[in-house]
C-alpha cells in the first residue's frame, strides 16, 4: 500500500500514527494520576487520614476518572456517530491534556484544605470524561481504514497508547523518583503533569492530518446518520452491549492491579524500593506491546474472538502465581510476575479492537465500542486498587487479591464466549 495521501483517505501510515501517537498521549496523561496516586496523593492531598485510609482515599479519587468514562464514552460516542470520528479524538485530546497539566499546579492540602482534594477530583472527573470517547475513536479511525482482514492488526495500534502510556508515566515518574523525599513532595511529582503540555501538542498536530473513515463516509451518502445512536444502540443490541462490557473487565483488572496496586503492595507489603518497582512495570511494558503485535496478528489469521477467549483463560489463570511470585520480595521473581501479566494483558488487547468493532453497526458503532470498553473499565479498573487495598488491610494476605482479580476474569471468560461477532463489519 502506498504511504502517500491519496484521494480516497489518508495513508496507512498518517492512520496508524495518528491512532498510536494519539491514545500514548492521553494515556501517559491518565495513569500518571494513577501513579501519583500510589505514590503522594495520599500523603499530599488526604493528611488527615491514616496511611492505609489516605490510600484508600486517593485510590478512589484514581476511581472517580472511571465514574466519569462511561458518561464520556455516550457523550463522544454520540457525536462521534453523528458527526464523525476525527473531530472527537481532537477534542478529547485537549481536555484530557488540559486537566492533566493543571493537575501539575495544584495547591495541596497544606496550602489550601479541603479545597485541595476537591479540586483534584474535579480535575479527574473531566480527564476521566474524556478519556471516556477516546478509545473508541481512536480503534474506529484505524480498523475502518482496513480492509476486514487487517482490522485486528489496525485496531492494535490504539491498543499500543496504553502501554506507551503506561511506559512513559512510569519513566517520567522514574526521573523524578531519585529525588529526596522533600523535593519529590514539594515539586518533584508536578514535572510529569506539567510535561502533558508539550504532548498535547504533538498529538493534535499529528491528528489533523486525519479525515474522517470510509465506513462513517458510507453511513453520511445513505443518509444513514443516526438522530440517536445511543438509543438505537440499545433497541437493536441489548444483548452484545451487554456481553462486551462484561467482556472488557479482565484486561484493566489485571492492568491496574499491576501498575496501579501493586507500586502500593509492592513497597509496603512485599518491601521492594520504589524505583526498583517503577523499573521491573516500565520493563514489562516492552513485552506488553510485543504481545499486542503478535495478538493482533493472530486474530486477523484465526479470528479476533478465539484469540480473545486465550487472553481471558490465561487471565484467569495467573493471579494466583503472580501475587506468589512478588510475595518472594526478589526483583527476579516480580519481573517474572509482571513481563507473563504484560503478556495476559497483550493477548486480549492485541485481539479487542478488531473484535468489539465486528460486533456493532457502523451507526452507532463508536457509541458501542466506547460505552463496552468504559464500562468494563469502570468495574475491572476503578474498584480493583480500591478492593485490593481493602482485603489487604483486612486480612494481611495475598490470597484475597488474587482470588478477586480471578472472580473478575472468570467474568469476563464466560462472556465472551456469548458474544455475536458479525462476519464482517458494515457500514
Amino acid at each position: 500500500m502506498a504511504e502517500t495521501e491519496t484521494r480516497t483517505g489518508p495513508s496507512r501510515r498518517t492512520i496508524l500514527t495518528a491512532s498510536l501517537v494519539g491514545t500514548s498521549i492521553e494515556w501517559y496523561d491518565y495513569y500518571i494520576f494513577g501513579t501519583a496516586a500510589a505514590l503522594v496523593f495520599g500523603t499530599l492531598f488526604y493528611p488527615q487520614f491514616s496511611t492505609a485510609a489516605g490510600t484508600i482515599a486517593a485510590f478512589g479519587t484514581f476511581a472517580m476518572g472511571f465514574i466519569a468514562r462511561p458518561l464520556g464514552a455516550a457523550l463522544f460516542g454520540h457525536f462521534g456517530d453523528r458527526i464523525g470520528r476525527k473531530s472527537m479524538l481532537v477534542i478529547t485530546l485537549v481536555i484530557t491534556g488540559g486537566a492533566t497539566f493543571c493537575i501539575g499546579l495544584l495547591p495541596t492540602y497544606a496550602a489550601i484544605g479541603i479545597g485541595a482534594p476537591l479540586l483534584l477530583v474535579g480535575l479527574r472527573l473531566l480527564q476521566g470524561l474524556a478519556v471516556g470517547g477516546e478509545w473508541g475513536g481512536a480503534v474506529l479511525i484505524a480498523t475502518e481504514h482496513a480492509r476486514p482482514a487487517q482490522r485486528a492488526f489496525y485496531g492494535s495500534f490504539a491498543q499500543f497508547g496504553v502501554p506507551i502510556g503506561v511506559l512513559t508515566s512510569n519513566l517520567a515518574f522514574l526521573a523524578v523518583s531519585g529525588l529526596p523525599d522533600a523535593s519529590f513532595l514539594s515539586w518533584g511529582w508536578r514535572i510529569p503533569f506539567l510535561l502533558s503540555v508539550l504532548l498535547i501538542l504533538v498529538g493534535v498536530l499529528v491528528r489533523a492530518r486525519l479525515a474522517d473513515t470510509r465506513d462513517f463516509a458510507q453511513v453520511k451518502q445513505r443518509e444513514g446518520v443516526s438522530r440517536m445512536p445511543f438509543g438505537e444502540l440499545v433497541r437493536t443490541e441489548p444483548r452484545n452491549l451487554a456481553l462486551a462490557c462484561l467482556a472488557s473487565i479482565a484486561p484493566p483488572a489485571t492492568g491496574y492491579m499491576v501498575i496501579v496496586y501493586m507500586l502500593n503492595y509492592g513497597t509496603q507489603a512485599a518491601g521492594f524500593a520504589r524505583p526498583t518497582l517503577l523499573a521491573l512495570i516500565l520493563a514489562s511494558t516492552l513485552v506488553w506491546i510485543a504481545a499486542i503485535v503478535v495478538a493482533g496478528l493472530a486474530a486477523d489469521r484465526f479470528g479476533a474472538k478465539r484469540i480473545y477467549v486465550l487472553g481471558a483463560l490465561t487471565a484467569v489463570i495467573w493471579p494466583f502465581p503472580m501475587f506468589a511470585l512478588v510475595d518472594t520480595g526478589h526483583w527476579g521473581a516480580a519481573g517474572l510476575a509482571f513481563f507473563v501479566a504484560a503478556i495476559v494483558q497483550g493477548i486480549m488487547a492485541g485481539a479487542q479492537g478488531g473484535l468489539f468493532t465486528e460486533l456493532f453497526d457502523a451507526r452507532f458503532r463508536y457509541s458501542g465500542i466506547s460505552i463496552a470498553y468504559q464500562m468494563g473499565g469502570m468495574i475491572g479498573g476503578a474498584l480493583t486498587p480500591i478492593v485490593a487495598t481493602s482485603l489487604y488491610a483486612a486480612t494481611g494476605s495475598s490470597a484475597p487479591l488474587a482470588l478477586y482479580l480471578t472472580a473478575l476474569c472468570a467474568i469476563t471468560l464466560v462472556t465472551v464466549l456469548g458474544l455475536r461477532v458479525r462476519t464482517a463489519p458494515t457500514g
